[in-house]
């Protein structure tokens, strides 16, 4: 069902704890199965994540994709952070289960909670960066709704 890296990742989690005065820290949550994530960036002068770290509560397959988001950001600037998707943490895990999708939709919104902190902090604007919901499932009902 878990590919060996999704294994790997959920028995020996990179970068697990939390960054004190962090450049940016996000937390997003799905209330439907209960999983929260926080991510902690750590950005130096230059844009660059020096640092990434996460606490997350929940299933084996979003500490995975917790961890695995974490090893995708570190040593990118910001615009290459916003660019790591759902999408490509699944295939850096080799892929999830259809029911556990969620999980790495759960990550990305955590780069970019965690981005939109630190921008807002400093004041700043990052090109292609929309507020981040803090439930990824928010507006879920009104889609459904519409068809």
């Amino acid at each position: 069902m878990y590919s060996e890296k999704v294994m790997d990742h959920f028995s020996n989690p990179r970068n697990v704890g939390e960054i004190e005065n962090a450049s940016g820290v996000g937390t997003v949550g799905n209330a439907k199965c209960g999983d929260i994530m926080r991510m902690y960036l750590d950005i130096d002068d230059e844009g660059i994540i020096r640092d990434c770290k996460f606490k997350t509560f929940g299933c084996g397959a979003a500490v995975a994709t917790s961890s695995m988001a974490t090893e995708l950001v570190k040593g990118k600037t910001v615009q290459e952070a916003l660019q790591v998707t759902n999408k490509a943490v699944m295939n850096a895990l080799d892929g999830l289960p259809p029911v556990k999708v969620h999980c790495s939709l759960l990550a990305e919104e955590a780069i970019h909670a965690a981005l939109w902190d630190y921008a807002e902090k400093n004041g700043m604007k990052i090109e292609g960066l929309e507020k981040p919901k803090s439930d990824i499932h928010e507006g879920e009902e009104e889609e459904a709704e519409e068809y």
